[in-house]
């Protein structure tokens, strides 16, 4: 799975001219999953993401993670994550997992970051053309792989 995790003031997603999902102070996320994803992958990742101290403190360092700061998650699935450009102009996306393996994986993300935050996540429509409005905060954005956790 790779996810590019933003930490935003706020975030939306619209679809078809509705908001699916919003969020005030918390982190944006976007996920991509691959085949070859399990739920070893998602359960990393999320622990991961509730645990990192990237809001700051009282003396301006980053030392507090979202529960700390009783903030937000938004998820967003995003396919193009797993974009292969290496030949040619056009991506292929041969390594997005289709949608009877990704719905699932996605939708036991957002029940394991709802258990860890302590409440609902907010989120977009899978496989929706969606209109993500955000505003980072920072700017931080953080890249995570689960095949790659060295980061």
């Amino acid at each position: 799975m790779r996810m590019l995790l933003q930490r935003v003031s706020h975030a939306q997603v619209v679809v078809e001219g509705a908001t699916t999902g919003q969020i005030n102070q918390g982190l944006l996320l976007l996920v991509g999953i691959e085949a070859a994803d399990t739920q070893e992958d998602l359960e990393w990742l999320c622990k991961k993401v509730v645990h990192l101290r990237i809001f700051s403190d009282d003396a301006g360092k980053m030392n507090r993670s979202v529960l700390d700061v009783g903030g937000g998650i938004l998820l967003v699935s995003q396919f193009t994550l797993h974009a292969h450009v290496k030949k040619g102009t056009r991506p292929s996306y041969v390594r997005a997992a289709p949608n009877d393996l990704a719905v699932p994986l996605y939708e036991a993300m957002i029940r394991q970051l709802g258990q860890l935050l302590g409440k609902p996540v907010a989120t977009g429509k899978f496989g929706a053309h969606m209109e993500v409005q955000l505003l980072n905060d920072g700017p931080v954005t953080i890249w995570l792989d689960s095949k790659n956790r060295s980061y």
